[in-house]
């Protein structure tokens, strides 16, 4: 294949980004939007080796499985990758991907049930992130490009709820009114860099990053606020750095109480602008239920990467005795209050520090505990997958959104990978050995998380052999 050459080609299956994958005599084609069993006339962008980069110039034969996206910019915003798709054709898309993930990655050839679905297949996201940016004369308000920080205008989102369009809206009169500019990544000048709206049950906090301490008609864009949000606070966020990280460290909470509260099932808990919260209600109830069923009431229960401690004071509640570790100080904040709120003092107890320096003093303490991973989207930090090895660990309960580093981490867990000197990681069956590790799988649980996209969040539980 040569760049710009023109193809009839069909499509043979999904790759992990969504994107259609067409095998042509040794070669492979990646073409976005392409789905399998359809012919399409393509035009190829980009050739590497074997590999090669394609766009559909026309759909010859479309699959049964094909919609009509609702986004105006699909195909061009970096957020969605699967509108094109029935929504039971994403799910069982999602099963596919975790299973191969397991296998091609860890060296795991496990059974996977059934993504569970979510209730929502729009609108159902809690927390919008919008970059604000120029592009000429033009403020542009919208989502990134894949693979870009190019801002590609939008006047709404489906896979939010309505609310956002009515702020995106606001978002613009206000910089207009006022003569604001949004940010330029190039030369670093713009005042306003992205906002920030996280909802809870009718809720929101709402946080506008800036480049500079005050905001001239910031009283304006709250009246217009108002008019959208029936309870809401607002923060300015000052970040000056350039740097692709969101927040800076210095928050003026100019509306509201800066945090709320919320109750699930049984449990009341609050968040603040920093707090990780799962973005789909929903299914975020369904994850936590199934992850609240692996454990006992006799275990002791070890929350890593514990964000508000809502997952820990859930433990807390049934088990014997749970503790929380999370690095950021706001949500270890939240998480005490939690604790406070629903009279887990005595069986609740919350760390602020990294995992790796926190956990193996509590494993040391807490022989035979249940450990639970929730970690960001690199993965568990190598080092604590060392120590769960040398620990006496009951079970682990693994929760990532990423199937392809879970993958890694379950593969050393299981013994199906092995660490080489200097960090290589290899299949155990490569080098003809049986996997030797210290848990086994006893569980794989993919939940639709995140409809319309490429990811899924994925529950596994390993126990001890």
């Amino acid at each position: 294949m040569e760049k710009n050459e023109k193809l009839v080609v069909t499509c043979n299956a999904l790759g992990t980004q969504g994107e259609g994958i067409v095998r042509l005599e040794g070669e492979t084609l990646f073409v976005p939007q392409l789905l399998p069993g359809e012919r399409a006339a393509v035009k190829v962008l980009k050739v590497k080796g074997s590999i090669a980069y394609a766009k559909i110039e026309e759909l010859l034969t479309p699959a049964e499985e094909r919609v009509r996206p609702k986004c105006a910019v699909f195909g061009r915003c970096g957020g969605c990758q699967l509108q094109h798709l029935k929504y039971r054709a994403q799910l069982k898309f999602k099963t596919a991907l975790v299973k191969d993930a397991l296998r091609k990655i860890g060296g795991a050839d496990v059974p996977v049930s059934p993504c569970e679905r979510s209730e929502k297949e729009y609108a159902y996201r809690n927390k919008l992130q919008l970059p604000i940016g120029r592009q000429g004369e033009q403020n542009v308000v919208g989502f990134y490009a894949e693979r870009s920080h190019r801002i590609v205008s939008a006047a709404d989102c489906p896979i939010h709820p309505a609310w956002a369009e009515k702020l995106i809206g606001a978002l613009l009169r206000f910089m207009e009114k006022c003569g604001l500019d949004g940010y330029d990544d190039e030369t670093g000048e713009g005042q306003l860099r992205h906002i920030v709206v996280r909802e809870l049950r009718g809720k929101f906090i709402v946080t506008l990053v800036t480049t500079v301490r005050e905001i001239k008609g910031i009283d304006y864009f709250l009246f217009l606020l108002d008019e959208i949000f029936p309870a809401y606070s607002f923060y300015l966020n000052f970040n000056e750095k350039r740097t692709n990280v969101i927040f800076g460290e210095e928050f003026v909470l100019l509306k509201g109480k800066g945090t709320y509260e919320c109750t699930e099932g049984g449990i009341a808990y609050e968040a603040g602008p920093q707090t990780f919260v799962q973005v789909n209600e929903n299914v975020r109830g369904k994850l936590y239920d199934r992850a609240l069923a692996l454990a006992e009431a006799g275990d002791t229960v070890i929350d890593c990467y514990a964000g508000g401690g809502l997952l820990t004071a859930k433990f807390a509640k049934k088990c014997k005795k749970a503790y929380g570790i999370e690095i950021v100080p706001e949500a270890h904040g939240c998480a005490e209050a939690v604790k406070e709120r629903n009279g887990l003092s005595a069986k609740m107890q919350n760390l602020c520090g990294k995992v790796e320096e926190l956990l193996p003093g509590l494993l040391a303490r807490e022989q035979g505990a249940v450990v639970v991973l929730d970690p960001p989207r690199a993965g568990a930090a190598r080092s604590v997958i060392r120590l769960l090895l040398e620990a006496d660990v009951k079970k682990i309960i693994m929760i990532s959104c990423d199937p392809a580093t879970l993958a890694r981490d379950v593969g050393l867990l299981t013994g199906t990978l092995v660490e080489r000197e200097g960090g290589e990681l290899v299949k155990a069956a490569a080098l003809g050995q049986e996997p030797c590790g210290k848990y086994a799988i006893y569980s794989v649980e993919p939940f639709d998380m995140f409809p319309q996209t490429k990811h899924v969040e994925t529950l596994i539980c390993l126990e001890r052999k």
